[in-house]
């Protein structure tokens, strides 16, 4: 008898008729139920959710044991650990502004005064020639700084002379006023005033005399081609230079001879036969007459003098230090 059969029969039972209604209302063929996720926690059972995080748990475990064996991770890991080693091994030096005038340094400014190594620097000397280099030092670190230097493998004094260009590029030196230029003209117009000159002939440095003998050859006009050859003219000669050249007793002597007449002349070099050819009275300049020109070296000068200025107040930021 089948269930349809069955129900019919037994309609007049109301149990018997809840049960066969259920019956009818099910499907004819048996149906897999899939089992679906529970979202509330509250309705759950405890072994379930107990069981979910022990899954969960495996799963990290799982993601943990992949990245370990990525060489990615080992060598990003590597880099930070050797970073971290040489931050503590290496740290950044301090930028104390400290500039250090070492003993070696001062020998070699004293060294290259003088190419011939007969002259040692005064003191007011060596202390500009160090005055120079702490200020290239100074205007090299500041360069640096600014980063002047970027893409350039030039060295220390070049990266100092880009950064006196940029000083010099922003500073503004007006015209100068009258008075200004008359105060400077004052102090300075030995550049623009026309020396005394004098033109002489003279004969290489020896001892007394040999020079003897030179000068009788030569006032009775038997002087070898040699001595001829060697004999120098020296035309037009600044009067205030001979001192530097020849000493102040050849100057002297140069000045009190008469024109055209060969004499005996000391120098700080030796003994020569000299003869003064001629003699140019000097002329005083002025403003006048080089107002311009005046002007021009005015505001070279100007614009030097506060250049400098401006590297003083960054050395002001500085330490100078010289080793005793």
């Amino acid at each position: 008898m089948t269930d349809e059969k069955h129900c019919r029969i037994r309609r007049g039972d109301a149990r018997a008729k809840k049960v066969c209604d259920n019956r009818m209302s099910m499907p004819a063929t048996p149906v897999e139920v899939q089992p679906f996720p529970i979202s509330r926690i509250d309705d759950s059972d405890p072994n379930d959710v107990a069981h979910g995080a022990t899954k969960s748990s495996r799963s990290l475990v799982s993601l943990f044991a992949r990245l370990s064996r990525e060489p990615l991770l080992h060598f990003t890991l590597l880099g930070a650990i050797i970073f971290g080693i040489d931050a503590v091994l290496h740290p950044p030096a301090k930028d104390e502004k400290v500039i250090t005038v070492t003993k070696a340094m001062r020998q070699s400014f004293i060294d290259n005064f003088d190419e011939d190594k007969e002259r040692a620097p005064s003191e007011a000397q060596l202390q500009k020639m160090i005055d120079s280099w702490v200020a290239s030092e100074i205007l090299y670190r500041e360069g640096k700084a600014l980063a002047v230097d970027r893409g350039d493998e030039t060295i220390r004094d070049r990266i100092a002379y880009k950064m006196q260009l940029l000083i010099f590029d922003q500073i503004r030196v007006p015209r100068p006023t009258d008075e200004q230029l008359q105060a400077w003209f004052a102090e300075n117009h030995g550049r623009f005033d026309e020396p005394e000159r004098v033109s002489f002939y003279i004969t290489p440095p020896t001892d007394q005399e040999t020079a003897q003998r030179q000068l009788d050859d030569i006032t009775q006009q038997r002087e070898s081609e040699e001595l001829q050859k060697l004999t120098r003219a020296i035309l037009g000669r600044p009067v205030e230079s001979l001192s530097a050249s020849f000493g102040d007793n050849f100057r002297d002597g140069l000045l009190a001879m008469p024109e055209g007449e060969w004499k005996l002349l000391q120098s700080k070099d030796g003994w020569h036969v000299a003869r003064l050819d001629s003699r140019q009275a000097g002329n005083l300049a002025s403003l006048d007459s080089v107002r311009d020109e005046a002007a021009r070296n005015w505001h070279t000068e100007e614009t030097r003098k506060r250049a400098w200025e401006a590297v003083k107040r960054l050395k002001a930021s500085y330490q100078v230090r010289n080793e005793p």
